[in-house]
């Protein structure tokens, strides 16, 4: 299972930046959005999930100088928050997504970033080294990283104009026009966070109410 999801992980890296999505991302901003949502959403917990177990099964003392140090990271899960929305929100201010649009260093470099992101974000959730976040944060750790991620979806899908200057000739792809196109890609990112995000808080929720009322259980038992 830890290689299934490891290679699905690297898969859907590669999907996102050297399939054939990769050369649509200049002409639809919703090819471009989705090689986002792969890279943070399903590439980097898929590859987390895969390390996490080998890392838990041969414990701290063999795991490398680099997971320790993000496990030390994980500690503090406001940096690994601030990681995933500023990634998201820079990169979509249109000076600097336009930058990555014209320059192919810059393009990768986004990629790269969103990647690490996902790996920084998704860390405290997952956990490969556990016991660093508990209780009830990790719940509100997701549901506090919907909210710059629905805002700038909302304002891509409702703002009635052309955000990004390139893509108003990349009209035509799929019989979209720039700004249907637009409204995809908001919309597309405003339901796939939200699932994404809300769907493990959701499992999380589930078991701490399970967990707590286990002693009550064995209390009434007694």
């Amino acid at each position: 299972m830890k290689l299934l999801l490891i290679g699905l992980g690297v898969a859907t890296l590669w999907t996102a930046v050297a399939s054939p999505l990769a050369h649509l991302d200049h002409h639809l901003l919703t090819a471009h959005m989705v090689q986002h949502l792969l890279l943070m959403l399903l590439a980097a917990p898929m590859i987390l999930l895969g390390a996490r177990s080998i890392i838990v099964p041969h414990g701290l003392q063999q795991q490398s100088v680099l997971v320790q140090r993000l496990g030390i990271i994980s500690t503090y899960p406001t940096l690994c928050w601030l990681a995933g929305a500023l990634t998201v929100i820079v990169w979509h201010v249109p000076a600097v997504f336009e930058l990555a649009l014209q320059s192919h260093f810059w393009h990768e470099f986004e990629h790269g970033s969103f990647f690490l992101a996902g790996i920084l974000f998704w860390w405290p959730v997952i956990q490969p080294v556990p016991g660093l976040v508990t209780g009830w944060s990790v719940p509100l750790y997701l549901f506090f990283a919907t909210l710059p991620c629905d805002a700038l979806s909302a304002f891509l899908t409702f703002c009635g104009h052309v955000v990004y200057k390139p893509y108003l000739s990349g009209g035509g792809h799929f019989r979209l026009t720039p700004l249907e196109d637009q409204a995809l890609a908001g919309a597309l990112m405003w339901v796939s966070v939200t699932f994404a995000y809300l769907i493990p808080a959701l499992f999380v929720t589930a078991k701490l109410l399970s967990d707590e009322r286990k002693p009550a259980v064995e209390f009434g038992g007694c």
